[in-house]
């Protein structure tokens, strides 16, 4: 089973612009869900989907590093206390910032269940970086 996602894209805006999206807690709340995060090591950190017919969603996870433009924390889905990591990284362009987002350790769920993960996990960055890109076009308005 692969254990690690990967996607990476160019965004048309400064790596400032970029980072502060993906590491301040009211920027993450309007692109992602609401989320209570400090892009501090050691920060244990909650996201928190809001209600729908599913039920309400927590992930939380401490962070793990947060250096110029590498941020890196664990990811622990509602109460499954399965631990994965997410990692961003950003880098400097000439059309922008090359966004590269990596989630591993997928295999520490079980049989099935890590192979339902990895879809689900799949395709959640894919939206996520769907909604970054919109947010940083129409919120920031630099790009």
């Amino acid at each position: 089973m692969n254990d690690v996602i990967k996607k990476e894209t160019v965004l048309n805006h400064a790596i400032d612009v970029v980072w502060n999206a993906i590491t301040k807690a009211e920027e993450i709340s309007t692109w992602f869900i609401p989320a209570d995060f400090k892009a501090e090591k050691g920060y244990k950190y909650t996201f928190t989907s809001p209600p729908n017919e599913k039920g309400c969603t927590v992930i939380s996870g401490e962070v793990k590093n947060a250096s110029p433009y590498v941020l890196i924390y664990t990811w622990i889905v509602a109460d499954t206390k399965v631990e994965t990591t997410v990692k961003w990284e950003l880098e400097t362009t000439s059309n922008g910032t090359k966004l590269s987002l990596e989630h591993s350790d997928i295999s520490n769920y079980a049989g099935e269940t890590a192979v339902a993960m990895f879809e689900s996990f799949n395709g959640g960055w894919d939206n996520c970086i769907s909604g970054l890109t919109s947010y940083l076009k129409q919120e920031v308005n630099a790009g």
